[in-house]
């Protein structure tokens, strides 16, 4: 069975962008030694338009598929790219959009859960990684197997949490923690069934 994983960047107190979803103010903390754990580390969520500007050209280690929901995908569209990460399958959570405006993206207008159930049942490959947003997360969450959270040195007040869902607490084990000296602090957990 392939995993389901949460990757994530956050606030210390857990939101995920402002009321609006915009998280510009955390790439102040993106310096070198950051960036190269990540593009070492998950180099396929370097979008496709990206990989080769930033020298990644290494191939996915973690996930074969993505998942997200309209509002992160049209960040994608509004900046002219109609399939983000082309290296991966892809697959975006609307009811918005009918009719997908790429061939390697997959629309998912009903059912969320049981086509990501769907997804997680295929035979071999990588994780599954869910890139945003909240509401999506929160429709998820009871098939999330493992969160990454990358917690940036700021607080928000208030925002996007990372969980658009109601109350229902949900055991997690921690497994590793990596600290950066620009204070990003990055936390893998992994779901206790």
């Amino acid at each position: 069975m392939r995993k389901l994983t949460y990757y994530i960047a956050c606030s210390i107190d857990g939101f995920i962008g402002d009321p609006q979803g915009d998280a510009t103010s955390m790439y102040s903390f993106v310096n070198e030694e950051y960036q190269a754990w990540m593009n070492g580390e998950y180099p396929e969520t370097v979008p496709a338009h990206m990989r080769e500007a930033v020298g990644v050209d290494a191939d996915n280690k973690h996930f074969d598929t993505v998942i997200q929901g309209f509002g992160s995908y049209r960040l994608a569209l509004d900046a002219g790219l109609a399939s983000p990460y082309a290296h991966l399958r892809e697959y975006v959570a609307t009811r918005s959009l009918t009719e997908s405006p790429d061939p390697n993206v997959e629309l998912i207008a009903d059912d969320l859960v049981g086509r990501i159930r769907q997804l997680k049942a295929e035979e071999g490959g990588l994780g599954i990684w869910l890139c945003g947003g909240s509401v999506v997360a929160g429709e998820l969450v009871d098939e999330i197997d493992e969160l990454v959270i990358k917690t940036y040195p700021q607080v928000y007040g208030s925002g996007m949490p990372m969980f658009g869902a109601g109350f229902e607490p949900r055991d997690f084990e921690l497994g590793t923690v990596r600290v950066f000296d620009n204070g990003v602090l990055v936390r893998t957990y992994t779901r206790k069934r």
